[in-house]
């Protein structure tokens, strides 16, 4: 088994792009697709089913009903698990595809033994979950790969909120959402180095010139540092962001501010977050 550079097991050649295969079947054209797929969701259906919600590198987000799944006899059952990465072979239903194979690439074990980092990568599968709609033709085949790579730095590396912010920016980046960081929002002049405002409305840094043309946005104060960092880690790849040190106080203001900022995008608050936080306030008390 090959290891791809992010630490995981790389997908069968057969896995990295669709497989021709169609037919008619009572007169209605069926496509099977075989890809690559990391588990975001399920939830039992029927008496032994499970509905999967799936993030894929050529289709976007998908659901697929894996049949049977539940039974104690059933070979698919532990390739479907949670955050898991797998190969599917996967057949257009009315209403969701079918998973008809199934074969697990990479487990990610250290997620499932540490309720701390499981709970960071139910996190990402949140995000993922919420951003993408449905299933799309987007050929994010290198967002799929960093997102595997976030997990496996979520089982190797230490600084997991570190980890999040730089997701978090490439998945709003991927998106559409990226907020600007360079460039006051509202002027559009170069933004000078001292402390500004963050405006989620705007979608972006304002500065003081800036100010009193938005009255009616929501402004929160950004210190330089915070800014500053928002900034590498929004250019700069894992592997330089991974060498970073930074302070209890700057990871709560660049995390307040971000999640602030992706809750006014999808207009709701991520069900993870409240979960995260229960399980951080737990580990806090256990160290006392």
């Amino acid at each position: 088994m090959v290891l791809a550079r992010n630490g995981c097991a790389e997908p069968p050649r057969s896995a990295e792009a669709d497989i021709a295969h169609e037919h008619l079947s009572g007169g209605r054209r069926n496509r099977a697709i075989r890809s690559p797929a990391l588990i975001l969701k399920r939830r039992n259906m029927g008496e032994a089913g499970r509905l999967l919600t799936i993030f894929t590198p050529r289709h976007g987000k998908l659901s697929a009903l894996a049949r049977g799944v539940r039974k104690a006899s059933s070979r698919k059952s532990g390739h479907v698990e949670l955050l898991m990465h797998s190969d599917l072979l996967l057949s257009r239903g009315r209403s969701f595809y079918y998973v008809q194979q199934a074969e697990m690439i990479a487990a990610f074990p250290r997620l499932r033994e540490d309720l701390t980092r499981h709970t960071y990568g139910l996190y990402i599968a949140d995000l993922l979950d919420h951003f993408f709609v449905g299933e799309e033709e987007i050929q994010q085949a290198e967002f799929f790969a960093e997102t595997l790579a976030a997990l496996q730095a979520l089982c190797e590396d230490d600084d997991a909120p570190l980890i999040l912010r730089h997701y978090e920016l490439r998945l709003l980046s991927v998106t559409g959402f990226q907020p600007e960081l360079q460039h006051c929002a509202v002027t559009g002049q170069p933004l000078l180095p001292r402390d500004q405002y963050f405006s989620n409305p705007a979608g972006g840094v304002i500065s003081e010139a800036g100010r009193p043309a938005a009255p009616s946005m929501e402004l929160r104060p950004l210190p330089l540092d915070v800014l500053k960092l928002l900034r590498f880690l929004q250019r700069a790849p894992y592997s330089r962001v991974k060498t970073l040190r930074v302070s209890a106080k700057l990871h709560a203001l660049t995390e307040s501010l971000l999640q602030g900022y992706i809750e006014s995008i999808l207009e709701r608050r991520l069900a993870s977050v409240p979960f995260l936080r229960r399980v951080r306030q737990r580990n806090a008390q256990s160290t006392l």
